[in-house]
Formats: structure tokens, sequence, C-alpha cells
């Protein structure tokens, strides 16, 4: 059975599409934050405009798109919601890792589809171990994301047991009826991500649905000749997890904008539009997200140029600077929130959940900005980095 060619659409569709699409992840974000876990309409929504087949190359029949794409539409759907837009990025970029695999694999993966919606869980919490022609997987993977509307498949970083040598990382694919679901994420932010904890008891499998990360990592194990495979993995990870802020503080600043036009200064016939604390706050968060904004612009400029020629102190900067966007963001958000009145910290208020979805997403390990910082200034030194970039 081959995949059904679909009509080809270009970057500019696909972005047009996800433009479209914003305010429905917006309208359905209550939705999400009670459900734990995506909204069904907007799963269908974005498979139906082809989201989820941005990365995925042609031969598979998916569209073949590159980083560029990737971020306009990212920062375009980041502005509905942020916990959508988390959960779609990850779907599109495990699809990426899924044709890290060898062909043999990805063939019988997209036989009779254009993308795969499956978790991917890159912390080696678990492991894999040699077994007669294939590898036997075992452990606990918090942080699951999109586990609840997995198609077949998950993919889990395993460790390599070594008794010599550096520690070596295995990705491993597994089908979903192959691993347990343990319903933990209750959170005060992030809630529709539906991250919950992966479990995995001694399941075998074929050794094609296993491959080493240090290849994928440095952009050197690509099956498609195609510049996007030859990508380092980490910077393109780090877009995937700083967009959903950055599309968040181009939403607050419009959002502050609108509210301070209509909004009176304390009981007076003044709209707090026309205060002078309005206006600098407006125009320092309008700056500082498109500050952010453009150090990922800058950053997929640099990832595209250099690809896997990129030195770990690329690399190291690369990463930095998605953090800083990140970090940034937070600022913007909290700038709009202080002047926003009461009304503002209402839980079903677009502002508090932005807040609360960034600041819960800004706790992923690779955006810490002490660490990043650290392994940006070591590297600038000539020092290993000490941390994947």
């Amino acid at each position: 059975m081959t995949t059904a060619r679909k009509a080809p659409v270009s970057g500019a569709e696909l972005i047009a599409e996800a433009r479209r699409l914003a305010p429905l992840l917006a309208e359905h974000a209550p939705e999400g934050e009670r459900l734990r876990r995506a909204p069904d309409a907007v799963i269908r929504a974005l498979r139906e405009a082809r989201i989820f087949d941005l990365m995925v190359p042609e031969v598979h029949g998916g569209l073949g798109l590159d980083a560029d794409t990737f971020l306009e539409v990212g920062l375009a759907l980041a502005e509905g919601d942020a916990a959508m837009a988390w959960l779609t990025f990850f779907y599109i970029e495990h699809n990426w890792m899924f044709c890290q695999f060898p062909m043999s694999f990805q063939e019988k993966l997209y036989a009779s589809t254009s993308h795969v919606l499956a978790p991917a869980v890159v912390a080696p919490t678990g492991k894999s171990v040699e077994v007669d022609g294939g590898f036997r997987v075992s452990g606990r993977w918090q942080f699951g994301t999109g586990i609840e509307h997995a198609d077949d498949w998950v993919i889990l970083m395993t460790l390599v047991p070594s008794d010599s040598g550096p520690v070596q990382l295995r990705m491993c694919a597994l089908r979903r009826d192959q691993v347990t679901v343990e319903d933990d994420w209750f959170t005060d932010g992030m809630r529709a991500t539906g991250s919950n904890t992966i479990v995995v008891e001694d399941a075998v499998i074929p050794a094609e649905q296993a491959i080493l990360v240090q290849p994928i990592s440095d952009g050197t194990g690509a099956v498609h000749d195609l510049p996007l495979y030859r990508t380092p993995m980490q910077p393109l990870i780090m877009l995937a997890v700083s967009m959903p802020a950055v599309g968040q503080a181009r939403a607050a600043v419009r959002g502050f904008a609108e509210r301070a036009r209509n909004r009176s200064f304390l009981g007076s016939k003044t709209k707090l539009a026309e205060t002078p604390a309005a206006q600098m706050r407006l125009a320092r968060a309008e700056l500082e997200a498109n500050q952010a904004e453009q150090l990922l612009r800058s950053m997929t400029t640099e990832l595209m140029a250099l690809r896997n020629n990129a030195t770990v102190a690329d690399r190291a900067r690369m990463t930095a600077m998605t953090a800083l966007a990140v970090d940034q963001s937070k600022r913007v958000l909290r700038l709009v929130h202080d002047a926003s009145g009461a009304s503002a910290h209402r839980t079903s208020d677009p502002l508090q959940r932005g807040i609360r979805d960034v600041q819960a997403l800004s706790a992923h390990p690779t955006l810490s900005m002490d660490t990043r910082l650290e392994t940006m200034g070591r590297t600038m030194f000539g020092f290993e980095p000490g941390v994947p970039v």
C-alpha cells in the first residue's frame, strides 16, 4: 500500500493556513485547559490543513518544507494558543525524527499516511539493551507531549549501557500498544499538551526501529538528501520550544493595545490608551517582543546557512539565542499584565493563560537561561559545552 498523494502545498500557502487557524486555537484554548489535552476539533483542522506534513519529505507524501516555513507557521499558530502550538511543533518535528530512521522502517511508517502523530521524549530516562535481532527497551519517561493523540507510535530516548567510553544515546521507536500511560499531567500551565508519563516494561523492538543519536545531533545522519535533514537536532528542537513564547508575546502586545483603547482609567472618561504610562508600556512591550522575534529569525537564517557545518560554538550561540527569546517574551507578558487590571487575573483571560503557559514552558531544561549562557561562554573560551548543543 502506498501513500495517497495529496495536492502540493507551497510554503506561502501553509503559512496562510496557519494564520487562518490561529483564531481556532485561541477559541478552543479554554477547552484544552479543561480537558488537559488537545481538543479533537483542533487536531482535525491541523491535519486537514496539512500542518503536520511540513517536514515530511515529498517521497512520503509530505511537503518537504524547511525551517524558515516552520518558523512562520510556528509564530502564527503560537499567537492563538501556546499549548496547542507547542504540541503542534512537536508533532511536526517528531516526523523529522522518524525520517532519520532506516528507510525500510520509514516506508512502513508512511505507507498509508503523510504524517504520524507521536510523542518523542528526548530525556534518556530509560535504557535499551541489544538482544537477538533488535533491542529490549524499559523505563519511565515523563513529559510525553502528544501521547493523548498519538497514532500508533512513540519515540523514546534511551541510554546505551557501556562499561567504558563516553555515554551514548539511542532513539527507539515503539508501537503505541507497547507502552502504558500514567495520567499525571496536572499543572498550572501548558495543560492542553497532555504531557503524561510513558512507561515501558521489557518491550522488544526490531533493529530498524533504533538509531544512535549522535549523527542526528550533528546533522550528519541524513537518510534523505535534503538540507533540512542535514540540520543539527538541538537548534531545531530549540526553535520548536521557543516559538510558543514569542508568539504569545506578540499576541499580548496586540491584546494590551486593544484593552487599553477600550478601558477607562480609574473610572474617568479618559481611556487607558491616553495615559503616558500605558503608552510607554505598549512601546516597550512592542520593542521587546520584536527583539525576541528577531532573535528567532536570525537564528533560523544562521541555522539554514550553516546546517551541519555549524561548529559546537555556533550551535551553542544559536541555542542561547532561542533561550533569550523566551526570556524576553516572559518579560513582555509581565510588562503588559501588570498594567492590564484585575480582570487579567481571571483564569479565563487569554493573557493570564499566556503567562502561565509561557512560565511553564520556560521550565523546559533546554531553555534554562543560566545553562545556555554558561554553555555559550564556555565554547567562546574554547571549552567543551558540557550539555547538548
